[in-house]
């Protein structure tokens, strides 16, 4: 069993160790990766300042290294650049690893639990402040496209508002929300905010940017439409602070934002989630041994079963509007800005 350092650029550059039991000794308590990681996409990466495609380079050394499979413990991108090397005739399976949960045929993926909980305990923190100063406290939560952890935490922290990516928000609900809370003698609130959260204008913005990606008739077309996407998304990132200040506007609230930011990402794995990647980890090696390939692990219940890479890869699970959470939200009286 070897391991490549820093993902997809270790496995371009044959940088490997291997993981013997010393190696592997004392990591279930260890938060990140032993191995290191990146971002980098195997078809565009950045070598010498220039994007080249590196698969054939990778297939090489998978050849060279003499490789019965190659395991990708990862979130979205990872399935993307799984399912380039599985077409390229390399043996791969993805194990479902995000905070964000939002792959597609899996319940779960882990890293999401332990998240999770740090933003919860974020929020429970975040009420006693709000609450001694009569203030409206936002805290910002990753899950730039879907919202499934401030969905999570906000309703575990007891947010009082929540606003996600899937909902596109109005200030005006929000800041009644707020004046509904204070007539009931709740001189403060908590609001747990998506990072990818957006008022219903610039999500009709996004929108119409994400649609000029879809029309471009050519690679050029293409290129320039995901850069102006890229722009309109650069232009929303201080929503969160613009919020703040709109909304201290509308309810003569003091108004304060907390961005948890890469706290959600570290420190030491919970129960669920270690039990979670045993699960899946174990499931994978079985099907390693059994010669599936091409699949991602995943989580269906209490079973681990393999899901196509082609049912995976470039697929977003969004949060239904109409999800149980949600739903169960609303009744306890929730707002999310709708």
């Amino acid at each position: 069993l070897i391991g490549f350092r820093d993902g997809m650029r270790g496995l371009a550059e044959n940088r490997f160790t291997e993981l013997d039991s010393a190696a592997l000794s004392g990591i279930l308590t260890v938060g990140g990766t032993i191995l290191g990681t990146s971002r980098d996409k195997v078809h565009k990466m950045m070598v010498d300042g220039k994007p080249r495609n590196m698969i054939d380079t990778i297939r090489k050394n998978y050849e060279k290294d003499e490789l019965d499979a190659l395991v990708c413990l990862g979130g979205g991108g990872t399935a993307k650049n799984a399912k380039r090397l599985s077409d390229a005739g390399m043996n791969v399976m993805t194990l479902p690893k995000t905070i964000d949960n939002d792959l597609v045929g899996t319940d779960r993926t882990f890293g999401f639990a332990t998240a999770l909980e740090i933003a919860t305990d974020a929020i429970d923190r975040l009420h006693s402040t709000a609450h001694s100063h009569h203030r409206i406290i936002l805290t910002e939560i990753m899950g730039h496209r879907a919202g499934w952890l401030a969905l999570g935490a906000g309703i575990a922290g007891g947010a009082d508002v929540i606003l996600l990516p899937e909902v596109p928000y109005n200030v005006e609900s929000i800041a009644e929300t707020i004046k509904r809370r204070r007539a009931g003698g709740s001189n403060f609130s908590v609001i747990a905010v998506a990072e990818g959260a957006r008022s219903v204008a610039d999500a009709a913005e996004l929108a119409a940017a994400e649609a000029l990606v879809k029309e471009a008739d050519s690679p050029e077309g293409r290129d320039a439409a995901k850069q102006h996407r890229r722009a309109v998304e650069a232009s929303h990132r201080a929503h969160t602070f613009a919020l703040a200040s709109q909304l201290e506007a509308a309810t003569g609230l003091e108004s304060r934002v907390s961005i948890l930011g890469y706290v959600q990402r570290g420190g030491i794995p919970c129960g669920r989630d270690r039990q979670l990647a045993t699960l899946l980890g174990t499931a994978g090696a079985d099907l390693v041994s059994q010669g599936v390939f091409g699949v991602m692990v995943a989580a269906k219940g209490e079973q681990a079963v393999p899901v196509p890479l082609e049912e995976v890869a470039g697929r977003v699970r969004y949060v239904p509007t109409d999800h149980p959470w949600i739903r169960a939200a609303k009744e306890v009286n929730t707002g999310f800005g709708d």
